[in-house]
């Protein structure tokens, strides 16, 4: 039996795209796929993100697709395998974006009023644009670095994908996709539908970003259907119209006939992602059981 806190705390280190730690991980993640009975295949691209420095050559990625020899695949279960640090967590990185879109909705209010010729500016008005600048001044020093450990985000994702795999009989018509780059403005999400997205036509695909012990199952839905609907059944997953989240899925389910995306936390977690405390060390995978136990559940014949 595979033990899954061993596991996370091995993938569980700094591995931003790029980076040896990545390489590193990404032949963990294949020789665990291939003890599973499944064929791996890499999926190499290259692309160039905002996110990346300036003046540095384009970023390389590698996706991994994993199957079952002479298998179709029906339902695919991914979720990236690279991380990123940032000096602004998840929630701050919120608020800011909150700040600055004040600012902004004030700054179209006095050009409205100018062009009325009623342009004053009180103490509301001054008050709303120093929340815009000061939310302008927090995106704009939030630069990626290698310095979390992305357990949540999203390595409890990866386990929860091999949990689940491992709940289901050698016979299922499960694929993986492991994306590698989704924190560079989902870089592979793009270049695999871009490249491979008839792999992805008449398929469900279930993706597993941020899976945390605490908090709420959310199951946030791309494209419904049948399998989708099971799926969110079986977690009593919370079921938002909208988040303010980039996730692979987002992309992926554009070219799959049904898609979700499953998370677990709260507020937070929120406050931990993309930090260093994101570690290991606080998950006891509790989160991830339920999770992969409820889609495994969903997923089983009958």
């Amino acid at each position: 039996m595979t033990d899954y806190r061993a596991l996370l705390a091995t993938i569980a280190v700094p591995r931003l795209t790029g980076t040896a730690a990545n390489q590193q991980i990404r032949e963990v993640l294949k020789r665990e796929l291939g003890a599973r009975g499944l064929v791996v295949m890499e999926h190499r691209f290259t692309a160039r993100s905002l996110l990346y420095r300036l003046g540095r050559a384009p970023l390389e990625g590698v996706n991994l697709i994993a199957v079952r020899p002479r298998a179709r695949v029906a339902v695919w279960l991914a979720a990236h395998y690279d991380s990123k640090g940032q000096p602004l967590s998840m929630a701050t990185r919120l608020v800011a974006a909150g700040l600055a879109t004040v600012g902004a909705v004030e700054l179209l209010a006095l050009v409205v009023r100018a062009l009325l010729g009623a342009l004053h500016a009180g103490a509301p008005d001054i008050l709303a644009g120093a929340a815009g600048v000061t939310g302008i001044l927090l995106l704009a020093a939030n630069r990626v670095t290698d310095r979390s450990a992305g357990a949540v985000d999203n390595a409890a994702g990866v386990v929860a994908v091999l949990a689940t795999l491992d709940a289901l009989p050698p016979e299922a018509g499960v694929g993986v996709l492991l994306p590698d780059a989704e924190e560079y403005g989902l870089l592979v999400a793009r270049a695999f539908v871009r490249e491979r997205a008839h792999l992805l036509g008449d398929t469900c695909l279930i993706n597993f970003d941020g899976i945390d012990d605490r908090g709420v199952t959310i199951a946030f839905v791309h494209r419904t259907g049948s399998t989708i609907e099971r799926v969110a059944a079986a977690l009593g997953a919370r079921r938002p119209r909208w988040l303010p989240v980039l996730v692979d899925g987002l992309v992926l389910a554009a070219a799959a006939r049904e898609g979700v995306t499953i998370m677990r936390g709260d507020w937070g977690t929120a406050r931990v992602v993309h930090t260093p405390r994101d570690a290991a060390e606080r998950l006891t995978l509790e989160g991830v059981r339920r999770v992969a136990a409820g889609v495994a559940a969903a997923l089983l014949p009958g």
